[in-house]
């Protein structure tokens, strides 16, 4: 063999073994820059964090980074950070991180979660702290994720908002604004029913927040009195969406579940599960009721089968005729119930017909028959609201009623109109401010 051949093979060696290396080292890069994307995803998508820290930055591949620019990672003990801070660097505090908010107080307990008023170190405003505890064994709770996800979404003035999301290996904390007090407090402040103008503004809020996430195809599902929260210049937000979109309801109620059975739908209660937007126009109408006369429309105070008889008693025992399919739901027996006849909602609460339209709104909202049942929006243009100014049907998703001229709210009796800040002493479930 020549001995130019030997030389020749060994320099074409030598250059695929380049090439090779080369293909490599660029193969390297590229699976580093989408590994590390990958795992940002799955980590922001599993341990729900905020995006907001990755707006505005542009993440580029590692080799079109200057080389003046890339970091120098060197081999050395195990243990070694190279992309932690130098000790000597003062850190400032962030989104995203349990130590950006300090705890005040605490405002209520409930099932699974833990709510604080706090402050926060960022900009100093005072924010609520829902803070959920996790189980090894049963991971994040379901309601958890369920709510943090659709309030993400949710931008409306009538919505409480989320302002970040901290995951540790214990807890998931929710940060909510701040907002003082909600509509059981309120009411138990001002016992024997509120100011007439007051009741219309909350409900014309409540129903302004109720279409807005209706038109989105969400149900709140868990609408009552504790789930709205009052600010002190009066906004009314909805709160405490962990059970929003549920496709079922249990139909096995235990004793600490009774509250809510006071706004749940006769439907509901009789086992359906085929609902929509109407299961939330029930609540609204016991609610509004509430505010009026002072005292919870239907206070079963014992199971089901109580409650659905406070409901008849007033309403009437529904009939096939007045309600196509009710006797297929599964949980009614006609030899169960007493037969009623229907009344005028004013013979049960007397203050309903002091107001004009008053009467007859209510009626729309608790009918027995859920497709009966008035829609948000539909009633947001109810004659009861006929006295406000008209601007306020044209405000934009954030902006609240109270930038209208003339609409305040009025001074309730023997207190003054600033809704006082109130610790929440039953320790009901929450889960915002006092309530969010």
């Amino acid at each position: 063999m020549p001995a130019s051949k030997p030389a020749e093979k060994i320099g074409k060696m030598k250059k695929l073994r380049r090439t090779l290396s080369e293909s490599f080292r660029s193969i390297g890069k590229n699976c580093l820059y989408f590994c590390l994307n990958c795992m940002t995803k799955i980590c922001l998508k599993d341990n729900l964090m905020s995006t907001r820290s990755l707006q505005g930055k542009d993440v580029k591949p590692l080799d079109t980074i200057p080389e003046d620019k890339k970091v120098k990672v060197q081999r050395t003990q195990s243990g070694f950070d190279p992309f932690e801070k130098p000790a000597g660097q003062p850190t400032s505090p962030k989104f995203g991180k349990a130590d950006s908010y300090e705890k005040l107080e605490k405002l209520g307990e409930g099932s699974y979660a833990t709510v604080y008023k706090g402050k926060s170190k960022v900009n100093g405003k005072l924010v609520a702290l829902k803070v959920i505890r996790l189980q090894e064994e049963e991971g994040t709770p379901f309601t958890a994720i369920r709510e943090a996800s659709l309030l993400k979404g949710l931008k409306h003035s009538n919505i409480v908002l989320l302002h970040d999301i901290i995951h540790t290996k214990e807890t998931l904390t929710l940060v909510f604004e701040y907002v003082h007090t909600d509509l059981c407090q309120y009411m138990d402040r001002h016992p024997g029913g509120l100011h007439p103008d007051n009741v219309k503004l909350f409900l014309y809020q409540l129903l302004r927040g109720l279409s807005y996430i209706h038109q989105r195809y969400i149900l709140h599902r868990d609408l009552k009195p504790q789930n709205l929260l009052i600010s002190d210049t009066g906004e009314l937000k909805l709160a405490d969406f962990g059970l929003a979109r549920a496709k079922s309801v249990p139909s096995h109620t235990y004793s600490n579940e009774v509250v809510t059975l006071w706004y749940r739908p006769p439907d509901v209660l009789l086992g359906s599960t085929d609902y929509s937007t109407c299961l939330d126009m029930w609540g609204v109408g016991c609610i509004f009721i509430e505010m009026i006369q002072g005292v919870a429309a239907f206070p079963g105070m014992k199971d089901i089968q109580d409650q659905l008889e406070r409901i008849f008693l007033v309403l009437g025992t529904p009939s096939e005729d007045i309600w196509p399919g009710v006797h297929s739901l599964p949980h009614f027996k006609p030899d169960r119930f007493t037969v009623y006849s229907a009344k005028k909602l004013r013979q049960a609460w007397n203050k309903l017909g002091y107001v004009d339209h008053a009467e007859e709104l209510a009626s729309r909202f608790l009918q027995c028959f859920p497709k009966n049942r008035i829609s948000a929006q539909a009633a947001l243009n109810h004659e009861y609201f006929s006295h406000l100014p008209p601007r306020i049907w044209e405000l934009q998703d954030m902006s609240t009623i109270f930038t209208v001229a003339g609409v305040k709210l009025q001074t309730e009796s023997g207190d003054s109109i600033q809704v006082c800040a109130r610790r929440n002493s039953q320790g009901k479930d929450s889960t915002s401010g006092s309530k969010h």
